[in-house]
């Protein structure tokens, strides 16, 4: 019926608690009676067992943290004796459970409790899957015994029948935490108690075998970089020995970047970084990709020049001496340059070379039309302080990466162009010209103008941090030199960080010095002709300037000189021409052909645009420079009905708006200037700018397209000599512009003598230079009525007939 049972007897023992200790049934244990509570539960067991014929019982009660269990287990007291550490104990046989009850009273110092023994049964025959469990503890326990090296235990639980037996035996497991012990302890169900006791130790085998694959596997590591080293060392070895039997030198140290690195005079920072790359280095193996990646890397730092500086020329006269004798004009720049220096000198005087971990360097822009010299000021700025010069040529320049650099992980990464400037300068101080700033584009790859924000920060170009590198580079004593030709076209949180400079082109004067003293020497050499072969007479350079080429700067100048000197060596080694020879003003047509701008004022009168009503002469700024611009106007036939304003030229908004403010104004103030403007209504008004090809936009042409209508109105000519420029409003308010200086410098050379400009915009004249003030007459106005005044020839139509 059953093959296991144990009938319910109650039982008065006393309790002996067990510490974070569990004692199943079954088990036999040693305990150390030192333990006032053990010693006070054996020896009331032996006062009550006197007498009697049995041997002394107590109840095992785990405690956990203060707390007794509600379970515990019946022990015998089998001997009293001595542990092998000499200490007093005993030992104690676990026979069966016993569920506590309530406490009573009994010999001695011990707790008395009242339990009973828990019943437990199982069917005869066993269940077949309750087999199958015996079979699979069984297996388990045998292979973790295994691994441990117990064969002995492995027989006798191979002879464990019984399933409540059989769970208990677990009890001797060390991995089996008290709770887990307390939780059999409490089962009192057998299969249950095995099905847990299994789960427990089938988890522990898992965790044992994952733990040993890990160590498996970090063995096998350990032994594989082990190998690798001792196979590195016999290589360095050999190839010692290979070098010494070659009569080599000890050692090409590149390959030792360790060596390098400590040699090297590195920031800590950079060091620190620099190491732990050597690591990695040497922990990777030659066929890894990542060891050529860490190489470059690593060469790229050793090759920067950390703490590489050139000394400052303090020398401030001198600079300025170089600087002039190398460039005519520009002297904002050099004013600009001979301060920086001059205040970097008295920085250094007084040990405030650097601040707040920045020193002294500069962000100029220098902002000005193609040919005036931006580029090469920079190299004198170089040659004046005594720095190396790189230029970075950024038109084009559409990834973001090619200013902070790539990430190392692509392949055929790079440093950006400002960490490779510095590389090249070989010093942490040196002149960097951004060259074309303004033709930066953006697209998918990102916008590099928005990656310059850093580098052209004062405040915290001192830690930039590039891409590629990974580490500080101070660039906080690098004087950067950006030039552009469109203001407009440079961000503005950019050109915020930057200090602007404008070059708005030379006068006609300065020009004949430029070509002089910087021009024609150069293309002597380059035309194979001595200094003395060929003279070009003042006047012969005033003309070139004036009439042969009209620019802000001296590019095309440069050219018609190198025209003219070819011209001369071809026909000298022609035999037509005998040197020495000297080119004066009349000569030039000989040699590069008619004059291509000759002023409106040394036409015939009848062959100027000024020549019939409606056309007047306006002044415009453009990419190249300052310009004049010509305003045509017309009135349609009354008989064809195309009434309105048409404007022609490309013409942008703000144009077009500048249009129709100057026809409206006159429509309602025409009786006033005494314009007959009732014939508007009918009559369809077209104002074209001439060179309709190209784009042309702004307000600055109102008082021009203004001047024009009254002109056609009237029927008075616009001066031939007069130019004008000024936004108009509604009211006929003359309102300021931009431009001032370009605008000017291009009516000087467009034989302009008169110029009208609005009153708010004549401070700007002090940027004007002195020679071109004095040869042009300038007006200064408030109202439009004022420019009719200046501009309108006395009436030679009549008004009916212009009409």
């Amino acid at each position: 019926m059953a093959s296991e049972s144990m009938a319910s007897v109650p039982l008065t023992l006393p309790v002996l608690p067990l510490d974070d200790e569990v004692v199943l049934p079954g088990m036999v244990v040693p305990l150390d009676l030192s333990d006032a509570d053990v010693r006070a539960a054996v020896e009331a067991a032996q006062v009550a067992a006197r007498g009697g014929t049995g041997k002394p019982r107590v109840l095992l009660v785990p405690r956990v943290d203060g707390t007794y269990a509600g379970t515990g287990v019946l022990g015998i007291v089998e001997q009293v004796g001595r542990l092998s550490d000499g200490d007093p104990g005993a030992l104690i046989r676990g026979l069966g459970r016993v569920r506590i009850g309530a406490g009573t009273t009994g010999p001695g110092a011990a707790l008395w409790v009242e339990g009973s023994t828990v019943e437990e049964t199982l069917p005869d025959p066993l269940p077949g899957s309750v087999t199958e469990l015996v079979k699979e503890y069984k297996a388990l326990a045998t292979s973790w015994l295994k691994k441990r090296g117990a064969w002995q235990v492995v027989d006798r639980v191979q002879q464990i029948d019984g399933v409540g037996a059989l769970a208990d035996n677990s009890g001797y497991s060390p991995f089996l935490s008290v709770e887990q012990k307390v939780e059999l302890l409490e089962t009192a169900d057998p299969v249950a108690r095995l099905k847990l006791a299994t789960s427990q130790l089938r988890e522990h085998l898992a965790e044992q075998d994952v733990a040993e694959t890990i160590a498996k596997d970090v063995q096998e590591g350990v032994d594989k970089q082990q190998r690798e080293f001792l196979l590195r060392r016999q290589l360095e070895a050999v190839r010692k020995e290979l070098r010494e039997l070659n009569g080599e030198s000890e050692g090409d140290e590149s390959d030792d970047y360790r060596a390098r690195v400590e040699a090297a005079d590195l920031p800590e920072k950079v060091r620190e970084a620099t190491l732990k790359e050597v690591e990695k280095l040497e922990r990777s193996s030659d066929q890894s990709p990542e060891g050529s990646w860490i190489r470059t890397w690593l060469d790229t730092v050793l090759e920067l020049p950390w703490n590489e500086r050139t000394e400052d020329e303090y020398d401030i006269r001198g600079a300025r001496a170089v600087l002039d004798a190398e460039h005519a004009g520009l002297d904002d720049v050099k004013e600009r340059i001979t301060e920086y220096l001059a205040v970097r000198k008295r920085r250094s005087d007084r040990g405030l070379g650097v601040v707040g971990g920045r020193r002294g360097g500069a962000v100029l822009a220098l902002v000005g039309p193609p040919g005036v010299g931006k580029t090469s000021i920079a190299e004198s700025v170089a040659h004046a302080m005594g720095r190396k010069f790189v230029r970075v040529a950024l038109g084009g320049v559409r990834d973001e990466a090619e200013i902070r650099g790539h990430r190392r992980t692509y392949v055929g990464a790079l440093p950006g162009r400002i960490v490779r400037a510095v590389k090249e300068a070989g010093s942490m101080n040196p002149v960097v010209l951004l060259d074309e700033i303004d033709k930066v584009g953006s697209d998918f790859r990102g916008d590099p103008a928005a990656a310059l924000l850093e580098v052209l920060d004062p405040a915290q170009n001192h830690t930039f941090r590039d891409h590629y590198l990974e580490v500080e580079l101070d660039l906080s004593d690098v004087v950067f030199l950006a030039t552009a030709n469109v203001l407009e076209a440079i961000p503005e949180a950019l050109l915020d960080r930057m200090e602007l400079v404008r070059l708005d082109g030379y006068t006609e004067d300065e020009k004949v010095v430029i070509a002089r003293d910087h021009l024609l020497p150069r293309q002597l050499e380059r035309a194979g002709l001595e200094p003395g072969e060929v003279v070009l007479e003042e006047g012969a350079l005033r003309k070139l300037a004036g009439e042969y080429t009209r620019e802000a700067g001296v590019r095309t100048l440069e050219r018609s000189i190198a025209r003219l000197l070819r011209k001369i060596a071809a026909q000298h080694e022609l035999g037509d021409r005998e040197l020495p020879f000297t080119v004066g003003p009349d000569g030039l047509r000989e040699f590069i052909g008619r004059p291509h701008h000759v002023p409106e004022s040394a036409q015939d009168p009848a062959e100027r645009r000024t020549a019939v009503p409606g056309v007047a002469t306006g002044l415009a700024v453009t990419g190249a420079g300052g310009d004049v611009l010509f305003v045509e106007a017309s009135l349609a036939d009354p008989e064809t009905g195309a009434a309105g304003l048409t404007l022609t030229g490309q013409l942008g908004d703000v144009m077009k708006e500048s249009a129709q403010i100057a026809l409206s104004f006159l429509r309602s103030h025409g009786a006033e200037l005494e314009l007959p403007v009732t014939g508007l209504k009918d009559r369809g008004v077209h104002i074209h700018f001439p060179a309709g090809a190209v784009p042309k936009d702004g307000p600055s042409a109102g008082v021009t397209m203004t001047t024009a209508l009254a002109s056609l109105l009237s029927g008075r000519l616009v001066r031939t000599d007069v130019a004008m420029t000024g936004e108009v409003s509604l009211t006929g308010r003359v309102l300021p512009i931009g431009g001032v200086k370009q605008k000017l410098l291009a009516a000087h050379r467009a034989g302009i003598t008169t110029v009208v400009i609005p009153k708010r915009n004549e401070a700007d004249l002090d940027d004007v230079p002195a020679e071109i003030l004095e040869k042009l007459e300038v007006h200064p106005v408030t109202d439009v009525r004022q420019v009719l005044e200046i501009a309108l020839a006395p009436a030679v139509v009549p008004v009916e007939v212009a009409a």
